[in-house]
Formats: C-alpha cells, sequence, structure tokens
C-alpha cells in the first residue's frame, strides 16, 4: 500500500476542463512530491491524451484546451522537475519536456520514438526489385491507361520493400490493388509466403477478406484476359480465409492488458497487410511493429484524410506526410475514383481543401444530387427527419416477406437499405444518431402501421456493436428485420462471399446490436451508400466538427449527398482540419532514412 495520501487543493480545480482521469493525476503527481505546476502540466496532458494528442505543445498552443500559457520560468522550473526528463536520458521518468517543447506521458513518448525508429529501420531494409512490364500488363488485365498508373506503380514498387503504404480515397481501387500487390509478392517468391490480412475493427477486417476473395475470383474469371493459369498458384496464399482484426492478430491478453504477440513471440508472417489503418492509434501501431519479423514486409492501406483513430496518435496521417517530404518508392496514392460519379468527387475535393466557397460550388455544380440543407436547430432537424423518414417508409423492399429460399429478395431488400444513411457527427444529444434513430423509428412505425411500443417490426434496421467470432457477425455489420411467410421474424445479414448470399438470426440471437437508420460518422468508415445525408451538430464551437470528419462522411456517397448542418456549423468544420498533437512526423522526418544506393 502506498505511503502517500492524495488530498484535494485548490490546484486541483485550476482546470474546468478536466475528467476525473487527468484530476487523478493531478493528485498522483502532488502525492509523489511534485510541484503544484507539475501536477497541472500532467493534467492537462492528460486531458490532451484523451482527446487524440500524444503530447502537450507548450510553446503556442497548448491553450487550446484552456491552459494558461507557461512563462519561461515556468518552462525552467518544469525541466529541474525530478520527475521530468528531455527523452534522451534512460532514466524513464514518468514525463518528458523535449527540446520542441512538447510536454509527454512517457509511455507516448517511448511509443513515439520506437515507431520512428522501426519506421526507419524498415524504410532503410528496401531492396528494390525490378519487374517486368509484362507482368502487369498480366495482373492488370492488359490496362494500361492513366486511370490505373498509380495501381500499376503500387504492384511495380512493392517488392523487396519491408514497409509499404496505399492511401487513396474510396473507390480509388486500395483493395484491388492489394490483391495485386501479394499475387506479385507471391510469384516472385520461391516459397509459398505466409500472409495475414488484419484490420483495427471486426467489421473491416470481413469487408477485407471479402474484398480479396472476390477479387481473386474476378481475376481468374476475367470474361476478356483471363489470369493464365501459371499465375494461379500466386493466388493459392492469398489471407481471404478468416477475419482477423489486430487484436486477434496479435493475441491481446485483456488480463494483463499485453499482447503474445511482440518482438520476442513475433508473428509467423512474411507478408502482413493491414487495411483502413487511418484508425490505427500510436500505441497499436508499436505493438503491431514490434510483433512483425524485420525480414516480413508490412503493407498499410487507408485514406490518409479521413478521421484518425480514436485512441492517441494520427499515424497514418503523419506517415504519409513524412513519405511524401522525403519519398523512396514506398508509398502511392491512388487518386482516380472509378466509383463515385464526378460531382461527388469534385466535392470530396473541395472538403479536403477546406474552402468555403469552394465548397458551394461544388454542391452547385452537381445539382440535383448534392444539397446543403441548412439545419439550425431542433425546428428544422424535425423537418428533415419527417421528410428522411417518408422517403424510407416509400421502400417497399423494406417490408418484403421473406423466408430461407427467398435469397434474392432478401438480398434486394439489404440493397434498397444501403440506398439510403443518414450519418450523425455525433452518438448523443439531440443531434446525436441515438436520438435521430428514435425519431426515425417512430415515423416509420407509423408510416407502416406497428405500434410504438414495437421494439422488432419488419423492416428495422440494425448494426452490430460487438463482435461475434462464433455467428460471425462483426462490429459494424448492418441486418434488416423481415417477417417470413408464417410471419416470424428473422434478422437478415449478407454473408460477403464472392457468391452473393444471406443468413438471418432470430432477433434474441443477436450479439450487441442498436438501430442503424442512422449511424456516426465513425460507425461509417469503410462502408458506402447511394445516397447520404451528413447532420452536423448546429454549435460551430463543437469540438467534434472538423474537416476529416465532413470528409469521411461526404465520401461515404457514390451517387448524392445532403449536408444538414448551419452554415456556420458547416464553415466550422471545413475551416477546422484534424492537427493532432505530438512528435511522430518530426522523429519520421528525423531518421536517416537516404535511399539506399
Amino acid at each position: 500500500m502506498t505511503a502517500y495520501a492524495f488530498r484535494r487543493d485548490a490546484g486541483e480545480f485550476a482546470g474546468d476542463a478536466w475528467r476525473p482521469l487527468d484530476r487523478a493525476v493531478y493528485r498522483w503527481v502532488i502525492a509523489h512530491r511534485g510541484s503544484t505546476l507539475l501536477a497541472q502540466v500532467a493534467a492537462w496532458a492528460s486531458l490532451a491524451d484523451g482527446n487524440g494528442d500524444t503530447a502537450l505543445p507548450l510553446a503556442g498552443i497548448a491553450e487550446r484546451y484552456g491552459m494558461p500559457p507557461l512563462s519561461e520560468d515556468d518552462l525552467a522550473a518544469l525541466r529541474d522537475e525530478p520527475m521530468v526528463d528531455d527523452g534522451e536520458s534512460r532514466a524513464l521518468l514518468p514525463f518528458v519536456l523535449d527540446r520542441a517543447e512538447r510536454f509527454y506521458l512517457r509511455r507516448n513518448h517511448a511509443h513515439e520514438c520506437e515507431v520512428a525508429a522501426l519506421i526507419a529501420a524498415r524504410r532503410l531494409a528496401t531492396q528494390p526489385a525490378l519487374v517486368d512490364e509484362s507482368e502487369l500488363d498480366v495482373l492488370f488485365n492488359g490496362q494500361h491507361g492513366v486511370a490505373v498508373q498509380a495501381q500499376r506503380d503500387a504492384v511495380r514498387q512493392v517488392p523487396g520493400r519491408r514497409l509499404f503504404v496505399l492511401t487513396g480515397g474510396p473507390g480509388t481501387g486500395k483493395t484491388t490493388t492489394v490483391l495485386r500487390m501479394l499475387a506479385m509478392l507471391q510469384r516472385r517468391s520461391a516459397a509459398p509466403l505466409s500472409m495475414m490480412a488484419a484490420a483495427p475493427t471486426g467489421k473491416a477486417a470481413q469487408r477485407l477478406v471479402d474484398a480479396l476473395r472476390r477479387g481473386r475470383q474476378q481475376l481468374v474469371g476475367h470474361s476478356t484476359h483471363p489470369l493464365p493459369a501459371d499465375w494461379h498458384n500466386a493466388l493459392a496464399t492469398l489471407p481471404d480465409t478468416e477475419a482477423l482484426t489486430l487484436h486477434r492478430l496479435l493475441g491481446f491478453d485483456p488480463q494483463h492488458n499485453t499482447f503474445r504477440r511482440n518482438a520476442r513471440h513475433p508473428l509467423a508472417a512474411d507478408v502482413v497487410v493491414v487495411d483502413e489503418a487511418s484508425m490505427v492509434d500510436l500505441a497499436m501501431l508499436r505493438a503491431l511493429l514490434d510483433a512483425i519479423p524485420s525480414e516480413a514486409t508490412l503493407i498499410l492501406v487507408g485514406d490518409a484524410d479521413q478521421l484518425t483513430s480514436v485512441a492517441a496518435g494520427s499515424v497514418l496521417m503523419d506517415l504519409v506526410a513524412a513519405m511524401e517530404a522525403r519519398p523512396m518508392g514506398d508509398l502511392v496514392r491512388l487518386r482516380h475514383s472509378f466509383r463515385a460519379e464526378q460531382h461527388l468527387v469534385e466535392i470530396n475535393e473541395a472538403v479536403r481543401g477546406g474552402a468555403v466557397a469552394a465548397f458551394g460550388e461544388a454542391i452547385e455544380h452537381a445539382g440535383l444530387y448534392a444539397s446543403h440543407r441548412r439545419v439550425d436547430g431542433p425546428v428544422q432537424l424535425a423537418q428533415e427527419l419527417r421528410r428522411w423518414g417518408m422517403r424510407l417508409s416509400g421502400f417497399d423492399e423494406l417490408q418484403a416477406v421473406a423466408g430461407e429460399d427467398d435469397a434474392d429478395r432478401v438480398l434486394a431488400a439489404l440493397d434498397t437499405l444501403a440506398r439510403c444513411q443518414l450519418l450523425c457527427a455525433l452518438r448523443e444529444d439531440a443531434f446525436g444518431a441515438v436520438q435521430v434513430n428514435r425519431v426515425l423509428e417512430q415515423h416509420l412505425r407509423r408510416a407502416w402501421g406497428y405500434p410504438d411500443s414495437s421494439e422488432w417490426y419488419p423492416g428495422r434496421a440494425v448494426i452490430v456493436t460487438r463482435n461475434d467470432y462464433g455467428a460471425r457477425l462483426f462490429n459494424g455489420d448492418v441486418g434488416l428485420c423481415l417477417a417470413g411467410p408464417d410471419g416470424q421474424l428473422r434478422v437478415w445479414f449478407e454473408t460477403g462471399d464472392a457468391a452473393r448470399s444471406v443468413r438471418s438470426f432470430a432477433p434474441g440471437a443477436l450479439p450487441s446490436h442498436e438501430s442503424a437508420f442512422a449511424v456516426t460518422v465513425h460507425k461509417s468508415q469503410g462502408s458506402e451508400y447511394s445516397r447520404v445525408a451528413v447532420l452536423l451538430p448546429p454549435e460551430p464551437e463543437n469540438r467534434i466538427l472538423s474537416r476529416q470528419l465532413l470528409y469521411t462522411g461526404v465520401s461515404r456517397a457514390r451517387q448524392s449527398v445532403e449536408v444538414w448542418a448551419s452554415d456556420e456549423a458547416l464553415a466550422a468544420a471545413l475551416g477546422r482540419p484534424v492537427r493532432r498533437s505530438g512528435g511522430l512526423a518530426d522523429r519520421l522526418l528525423a531518421q536517416d532514412v537516404a535511399v539506399p544506393g
């Protein structure tokens, strides 16, 4: 038992924004004889960590959380604290204040330094290999055009790499490019390669293996340029059978909060692919890099412009920025969209640029396929939800009667459900997904003639919120409740197999789930819908608003998009790019990663 007592003092209430955890950090520092100044800065650093920053910048922007600026004397006093070092010694003290005046919780500083060193080692281990253009012609079915040039570059450049990053927006062909990259790696190997594929969430992992499986069949069965028989062995080792989350891949041990796979017990893999890498946080990237053998190839895939991870760090964004600043041929950015309409591409690019005028012009140019619907408060929101609910209630397929032999009818109903999706920036609050679902469900029950008290009814959409590997249902899977010929309700999900099929569950047999007529933008990552509406909270000061959040939302649309927002909230989102504080990008650029001779 500790000999220190936790006592409150006036300094504990220096930050109104502090969470209970931040106050506990304050008290811990005081109990261990740190100064009030250190305790307060440590509490602010804990708050910053909770908001995704890996470090608290003490020069210039620390006040964004409400922290008062520090004087030169304060900084000097912090450097003299017994619990603070500069990060360059081996003292392993609880806190780090580096030369750039970034204040760290020790673990984040250690993660940053280790990730930067491991990334540099992988980049330096490059042994570029020559790829015959005729091999690329085979893999790309004879296509040479501008649309596939970046994809061909990725397949050409991946052999000999220990790290490769493939980034691009939705519909740019990231997964089909990965398929060809893996085929090329196997083609050039004398022995079968052990390949593993994973993603941060179960849904994303399932989408990845499903896409690889479909892609293999499309390559082999191409109508005009089927893959020659002598290439079939190159597809035999594709990791398209088991959907692995990163936690499952690394063998997470919840009892000890550690991973069984690490530098001492590495993965038995020659190639590891991680999809949706924008969701990967700093600590997870370190664990991943630790567990992958130094001679193996790591391929990170994702959209660097999407929302960053929920936990601390913006690793894909930082990594792409550093690799673009110091190119070595191990990064390819795909830009050509094969799925979205051109007017939507223009809207996505306008959001990425962040200019209100350009966004307005892109919306106007899209005509009937895009709109900004001004929602300044609950009255306008109620009107838009009534209109959206009327659209949903008019889809007769959502009321289809389907039994076990009616797979085509079920698939048609699921396709109809994916035609319209409302995305909310918030989960809670009057503008959040939970309350919006309640309102929409009330509209739909009344339109379809079901009692308001009905929890389950034909046409109800649900989203799974916890992985259930036994049922092969994953966090993010969307199902639809339909009545059978006998009146019994079943919840239907698509399997994701190349030959589309469905399976059903009794409502009571589902893992944790919630209604899905509206989902958060975070939940929508990796998904696409024909028509999308993005709902922003009306207050421009709401910290959830960011350019990346808006981009992630509007880029889910394949045909048309609506943005429900006040003018002020829209301007705030466009003008607020996510810039998480930390030193990873600087450390990556500081590493010696000159191109091997």
